[in-house]
């Protein structure tokens, strides 16, 4: 039996003598593949079953989920991968969408200069170049053990021959039916019920045209949508309806390999994503901030903890927003700003009780005095110990809305994680400064944040969100929940979440968990919070002291599971 933390043998010893032992996830010493969508994770673990590793079942589930789980799931987006080894070897692979050749600074501004943020929304200026399909194929390359078709290939079969509907899938996809996608009638046609009316559960979906996309990327090769007849496809499409990528765009796309960025907080190594992903950057700064603060002796979820959370979350928010871009375009200090020392002089300007006021801290940067999406993360690991963190995107929730005509899958929106109005940054979150400017070839700033934390040279969580700018906070509260308070893994992605990004100047709180008192007490510092639905998406697998993996699908998506390789054949090629 694994060591139990201090809360959960509170709660064992409260119950019932009868009462089953605190859940703390799906126990695995085989594997375990951890992500929002059961089909996906189970094609997953099927590739483990085959003595595949975790990269290799990381790429099934990627392929997979951009079958069943659309509108993040993607093959016309883009993402980002931590890879740890079984020895301890670090990398991290950027597979992030590209601006088109075409792109200008000024593309989404109308006449008046004003932010068209229609353009950016939907339709077909918004995509980026997407990078998944050659980020999926770097990290096979360097990591994978099976052939590529046979890790493509279950998401292949999962199209041509269908899989059930969950109740989530069908109230999502009847959605973006009646509202995003039905100005675009490829994507009626890929996506809307055959003879009509309203998808339901249980009903069986089949996207032939996606099928034949994922065919021809696992034998054909990635190149078959870069350079080959997907690659026409897109392009075509793209001019014929306005759109910026080329062919030629698409042709020069590369996956970067970068070094993933590192922190310690006590006696944990961090290890998460470093730019063009702020996530990274911003997560381990905040981290430096709290370490010395003592929150675990302020109690958990309590509103002296809180207030000094929020604090390390707008200052380090603030440095995200003057700091963070691409790399290969802008010189980024990340040194500096995952420094200790630097931390200390941040920490130093929080006060013990009182609330700062975010426009004040940034006034350097804040040009304008006015007033006040869709992402998936999933964990990997195998019976060695290979470790795989992977956050995919289309930004918003079905990306572009925009099907390509005769492939079968979604484009991306992520052009509107640039900075789209250069030099204007204002109160209510729009960001201006220079580092994330579009650029031609450029990658937009993202927040997502795929992270995992060692212990004494051993992993002790793999972690990761949807959720925006909310990501790096989520994924804050998990990992201050494991090495700050000591939690289960099951316990630090159960508990309660919150949110501030700097500008707008809000707090935002899961409604479950925090006391009316606390959230009174926090107004009355300064902080103007409000409660709100669910944050976040993030499916974990956490390690116990005793070597166990445990696979902590979060229950706040209903689709979500923890699966493990028993049981589960991974088909290798089909007809």
């Amino acid at each position: 039996m694994p060591r139990l933390t201090l809360l959960a043998l509170m709660l064992l010893l409260a119950s019932p003598p009868d009462r089953a032992a605190p859940d703390l996830g799906v126990p695995s010493k085989t594997g375990l593949v951890v992500c929002t969508s059961s089909p996906a994770c189970d094609a997953g673990a099927s590739v483990l079953a085959r003595a595949g590793n975790a990269v290799d079942a990381a790429v099934a589930t990627a392929f997979a989920l951009a079958v069943t789980h659309p509108s993040a799931g993607n093959v016309g987006g883009g993402g980002f991968m931590i890879v740890r080894t079984p020895s301890g070897e670090l990398t991290a692979i950027d597979y992030r969408e590209k601006a088109p050749g075409a792109a200008t600074r000024t593309m989404y501004l109308d006449a008046d200069g004003k932010i068209n943020r229609s353009l950016t929304n939907a339709g077909y200026l918004a995509p980026g170049v997407p990078g998944a399909v050659r980020g999926l194929q770097t990290a096979h390359t360097r990591f994978g053990k099976l052939p590529w078709k046979d890790v493509v290939m279950p998401g292949v079969l999962l199209a041509e021959q269908g899989f059930p509907v969950s109740a989530g899938l069908a109230r999502s996809l009847n959605s973006a039916l009646q509202r995003g996608m039905a100005k675009f009638p490829a994507s009626v046609a890929a996506y809307g019920k055959p003879g009509g009316g309203k998808w339901a559960q249980g009903d069986r979906i089949v996207l032939a045209d996606l099928g034949r996309t994922l065919r021809a990327i696992a034998t054909d090769g990635p190149d078959a949508f870069y350079k080959g007849w997907i690659a026409d496809r897109i392009a075509d499409d793209m001019k014929a309806n306005g759109g910026l990528i080329t062919k030629s765009d698409l042709a020069a796309y590369e996956a970067k390999v970068r070094t993933p960025v590192r922190g310690t907080y006590r006696e944990y190594e961090v290890i998460s994503m470093p730019p063009p992903s702020s996530g990274g950057v911003t997560l381990i700064e905040m981290l430096n901030i709290l370490e010395p603060l003592a929150l675990k002796s302020k109690g958990l979820l309590t509103a002296p903890a809180l207030h000094l959370q929020i604090e390390a979350m707008r200052r380090a928010y603030l440095d995200r927003a003057r700091h963070l871009g691409d790399p290969d375009f802008v010189e980024v200090p990340v040194a500096r700003l995952t420094s200790k020392d630097y931390a200390r002089t941040v920490a130093a300007t929080i006060g013990a009780d009182k609330a700062s006021r975010s426009a004040d801290l940034g006034r350097d940067i804040v040009t304008t005095p006015q007033e006040p999406d869709e992402t998936t993360h999933y964990s990997v690991i195998d019976r060695h110990g290979m470790a795989v963190a992977t956050t995919t995107t289309l930004e918003g929730s079905y990306g572009s809305h925009v099907v390509v005509k005769g492939a079968g899958f979604l484009l991306n929106n992520e052009m509107g994680d640039f900075n789209p109005k250069p030099g204007a940054t204002n109160l209510t979150g729009d960001i201006g400064t220079p580092a994330n400017v579009i650029d031609p070839g450029k990658r937009m700033l993202s927040s997502m944040t795929p992270t995992m934390v060692v212990r004494d040279g051993k992993v002790v969580l793999i972690t990761g969100s949807p959720g925006g700018r909310t990501i790096i906070n989520t994924v804050l509260a998990i990992v201050l929940g494991v090495t700050e308070y000591g939690l289960t893994g099951r316990e630090a992605v159960d508990m309660t979440r919150m949110h501030h990004q700097w500008l707008p100047d809000d707090v935002t709180i899961e409604a479950t968990g925090v006391s009316d008192a606390t959230i009174a007490r926090l107004r009355s510092m300064g902080h103007r919070v409000r409660t709100q639905g669910r944050q976040g998406d993030a499916h974990s697998i956490w390690v116990s002291p005793d070597g166990t993996p445990y696979g902590i699908n979060d229950k706040r998506t209903p689709d979500s599971k923890a699966s493990v390789p028993a049981h589960l054949t991974a088909p290798t090629g089909g007809q």
